[in-house]
């Protein structure tokens, strides 16, 4: 009978461009494929099982995620490869001469059989698409899997969005380095000055609301839906003697009350709002600043022509989550009666962040499994990795939109240039 490894490259012939992406190992510990190409391990039929039931992304995921499917060396690698070679078949899909060809190849392999056990996990929400309840499961599902777990991914800032790098990561510069860049850089956009009164949409573990009362002096009204989070932030900032300066609320974006505020911000947190509910939201955020105040979102964009999250992403990390081009969205803001003053791609900047939560997810291993468990560790080493090949790739994006309420009069009271956004200063 010939190895499992020869049907295997077959099969997945009949479905890429060119020669194998990847070098194949069987269950039967056969190998087939390119040598110097990233190893997938098949440990079981079970995986193809998986692909057969579900032949599409989620599919593949899911046999990662059970360890029916591995990569032996980096996987950030093997999904580019096995991604690029997926996307250039596509342009000439296999016919059905083709297809009854891998059906046979398949029974061969003995994948015939029942629907596999879904792995634990998957996102699992009710009710109406956005109200506050279904909003509330969805953050929840997302923000509250730990936050011990989330120390180990990120800074000690804990800030979970973009970093920002003004100069190549080494010995001496790092992910906190970044992380304190890109805060000092939104409290410059934005203006802030001491007695300043700031309100922070979607406030995550307080990392800016921290950085805006310590070196601004800022009064910051912090606004989540997680209650962890909440809690976090409440104590996070008697600890670090600020609890005079940070109110933290825990409520719905629907349900921020008052106004007069100098700024406001929504850091990565606009994609979970829902595009229909986007003009109501932008709204608010309007009403919410005084004459002249700014307004500074930080949010991940998709492509013209790309899908943004898929169906990995949205079943098993950020459920509920949509993504539209810039442009798209500084539509919007300007609806709502803002004026958009200035757009700064990070793209490139969350490729290299990205890389380095995955970086510190290794280092950290063990404690990540006896913390949430090897599954939801698989879930977010497959999600990091697919999700820096995204930014890398051009399929998603992220960009700071710097907006203000103009005055009656068309006043803006912006600097003439933003040169001074970018002095190497560091705060006091």
């Amino acid at each position: 009978m010939r190895p499992a490894a020869d049907r295997l490259a077959e099969l997945l012939n009949l479905f890429t461009a060119g020669p194998l992406p990847v070098r194949l190992r069987a269950w039967d510990g056969s190998e087939a494929g390119p040598a110097e190409a990233p190893l997938v391990v098949l440990r079981s039929p079970g995986a193809l099982r998986r692909l057969l039931w579900q032949p599409n992304e989620l599919g593949l995921a899911e046999a990662y995620i059970t360890g029916d499917l591995d990569v032996d060396g980096d996987l950030g690698t093997a999904l580019s490869r096995a991604g690029r070679a997926v996307r250039d078949q596509g342009r000439t899909r296999p016919g059905p001469a083709a297809l009854a060809a891998a059906v046979g190849l398949a029974a061969g392999l003995g994948v015939a059989g029942p629907p596999p056990r879904r792995p634990d996990g998957r996102a699992r929400l009710t009710g109406r698409l956005h109200s506050s309840s279904r909003d509330r499961a969805a953050i929840s599902h997302h923000y509250d899997v730990s936050n011990d777990f989330y120390a180990l991914l990120l800074d000690e800032s804990m800030a979970y969005s973009c970093a920002y790098w003004t100069r190549p990561a080494d010995s001496t510069y790092g992910l906190a380095d970044a992380q304190r860049d890109k805060l000092e850089l939104i409290c410059r956009k934005l203006g802030l000055r001491p007695g300043d009164r700031l309100l922070d949409v979607g406030c995550g573990w307080g990392s800016l609301a921290m950085h805006a009362a310590r070196h601004r002096k800022v009064r910051v009204t912090a606004v989540t839906l997680s209650r962890e989070q909440c809690d976090f932030v409440a104590a996070r900032a008697a600890r670090e003697g600020v609890a005079d300066l940070v109110e933290v609320q825990l409520r719905h974006w629907r349900h921020i009350d008052g106004g007069g505020y100098d700024a406001a911000t929504a850091i990565e947190m606009g994609e979970h709002v829902g595009d229909s509910e986007y003009p109501a939201f932008a709204a608010l955020l309007h009403d919410a600043l005084r004459p002249e105040g700014r307004l500074l979102v930080q949010q991940m964009s998709r492509g013209a022509d790309a899908p943004g999250g898929g169906a990995f992403i949205e079943t098993y990390i950020a459920p509920d989550m949509h993504m539209r081009p810039v442009g798209q969205t500084t539509d919007l803001l300007e609806a709502a009666g803002l004026e958009v003053r200035f757009v700064e791609s990070l793209r490139e900047h969350y490729a290299v962040t990205i890389d380095a939560w995955r970086a510190r997810l290794e280092d950290h291993w063990p404690k990540v499994e006896d913390l949430v468990g090897e599954i939801t560790g698989r879930v977010w080493r497959l999600y990091l990795a697919g999700a820096s090949l995204a930014f890398a790739e051009r399929r998603m994006g992220v960009d700071q939109i710097l907006s203000v309420r103009p005055s009656r009069e068309g006043g803006s009271a912006m600097p003439p240039t933003p040169a001074g956004w970018y002095a190497t200063a560091e705060p006091s």
